[in-house]
């Protein structure tokens, strides 16, 4: 009898606990090591500090759509997105502001600006909305990098720290069979000889996990 009873409290926490328990399945990872474009529009792939990544981009975007996603409650979308070389941030015209957006099938998740400014002269230290949405003006530049020592790519390719590296991570709820991420710019130099020599954004490691609760 005391058997019996024990099995059944065991039981129930077992219940109780598979309850909290959530489901995770990698539904998309790419890192472009292997140059797959597979499920991108408007893909391009280069070589910045000596890895594959999906870019560099100016005026531009991509998009990615994956279809027949398994059964599931929540996304999770994770990838690292550099920002190389003189990206103004909030700064008006001729020079900004320097707009970075991502979209989730059709809505906005991030519509921020971006600045890489070194802040060593008064005139060029123009802040950043993110973390936080465009036309917040309350962040330094580069708030919220993972790095900011990465080279440049073309107008500052000799200054070792002209790349910013941000570590983007969105979870949201999601049933749709079908997810189209889009990420695109909105830069602005009216006054660059090269516009995408002056201020260009690249991806790498992007990741998608269906999340079943």
């Amino acid at each position: 009898m005391i058997k019996k009873f024990l099995l059944l409290i065991a039981l129930f926490f077992i219940t109780a606990c598979n309850k909290n328990v959530s489901n995770e399945v990698v539904v998309y990872h790419n890192d472009f090591e292997t140059n797959d474009l597979s499920n991108i529009t408007n893909g391009i792939i280069s070589t910045y500090n000596n890895s594959a990544v999906l870019g560099q981009y100016n005026n531009g975007n991509f998009i990615l759509t994956l279809n027949n996603l398994p059964k599931h409650d929540l996304i999770t979308i994770t990838f690292d997105l550099y920002i190389h070389d003189s990206w103004d941030g909030n700064k008006k015209a001729p020079d900004g502001p320097d707009i970075w957006e991502m979209f989730v099938n059709g809505d906005p998740f991030i519509y921020t600006t971006f600045s890489n400014a070194s802040c060593t002269a008064p005139d060029f230290c123009s802040p950043q909305s993110y973390p936080a949405d465009y036309p917040n003006d309350y962040n330094n530049p580069r708030s919220g990098a993972y790095r900011t020592d990465l080279p440049g790519v073309c107008s500052w390719k000799n200054d070792p720290n002209g790349t910013s590296l941000y570590k983007i991570s969105k979870t949201f709820r999601n049933s749709d069979s079908k997810l189209v991420l889009q990420c695109v710019d909105k830069l602005v130099q009216t006054n660059a000889i090269d516009p995408k020599c002056d201020e260009s954004w690249s991806v790498d490691n992007i990741n998608v996990k269906a999340i079943t609760l």
